[in-house]
């Protein structure tokens, strides 16, 4: 079982940088525009992705990002304490 454990971190910490330089789209469900999401420039802006603030506890992976996640805990949060977009069509863009 330890074995099993020390694989799946290895290949956890393997795959990190694989979804470290995406940019993801979200458009399912807005109405006013597509939501583009820069990994690479959120993380460097951050000081590097710790994955703590994004991720929590959890392997690097891709988020699924919610209207609930987006607009409350994950990114409007951090927008509002560290100068980020704040206006609906500043991420929202048609």
């Amino acid at each position: 079982m330890k074995k099993v454990v020390i694989a799946l971190v290895l290949v956890a910490l393997m795959a990190a940088p694989a979804f470290a330089g995406k940019v993801y789209t979200y458009s399912e469900g807005s109405k006013i525009g597509t939501v583009t999401f820069d990994h690479t420039a959120h993380a460097e802006y951050a000081g590097g992705c710790n994955n703590a603030a994004c991720h929590g506890d959890a392997a690097p992976a891709a988020i699924e990002v919610t209207k609930e996640l987006a607009h409350g805990a994950m990114c409007v949060t951090c927008h509002k304490a560290d100068g980020g977009p704040k206006g609906c069509k500043d991420c929202h863009v048609k």
